[in-house]
């Protein structure tokens, strides 16, 4: 098992929710959410510093057929502009698939992820959001625990 804090990153059209492990790659907990849009590069880079994140995971919205279809060709171009402006750190696409889902069902279950009240409207949103990547962190590291593998595919900044 790798050694080092992992970055989530779930973007959205609207909101992208931060997480990130422990140094030891175990647990998941979540960070932030950052409004997409002007600045959001620049915050997930100042995040890859303030939490000393030896990789970045980035949520990819796979399809059930395995066909790339608009959202997916959006996640690959952010995650692209992403491992442009982090390098050296490595950013890597993970299938996202049903983390919404599931982040919805366990904050309806009472499940903590680390934020007080949930709250409505657009502060519920933004626990979804982090919870969303907590959930897509805490698969990929208990995926690489049990393969010794990264998980999902290294994204190549375009030069």
């Amino acid at each position: 098992m790798r050694h080092g804090v992992r970055l989530a990153v779930d973007p959205g059209d609207a909101r992208i929710g931060i997480a990130r492990s422990d140094p030891g790659g175990t647990l998941a907990t979540p960070v932030e959410t950052v409004p997409r849009g002007r600045g959001d590069i620049d915050r997930i880079a100042a995040l890859v510093v303030e939490n000393d994140a030896r990789e970045v995971v980035v949520g990819f919205p796979a399809s059930l057929s395995g066909e790339e279809g608009p959202a997916a060709r959006r996640v690959r171009g952010f995650a692209a502009t992403l491992a442009r402006r982090l390098a050296p750190v490595p950013v890597r696409l993970v299938d996202e698939r049903l983390t919404t889902v599931t982040a919805q069902s366990q904050l309806r279950s009472g499940a903590s992820f680390g934020r007080r009240g949930a709250g409505g409207g657009r502060a519920r949103r933004s626990v979804i959001d982090q919870a969303a990547a907590t959930v897509l962190l805490q698969g990929a590291l208990d995926a690489e625990r049990q393969t010794g593998t990264p998980p999902g595919e290294p994204v190549e900044g375009a030069q």
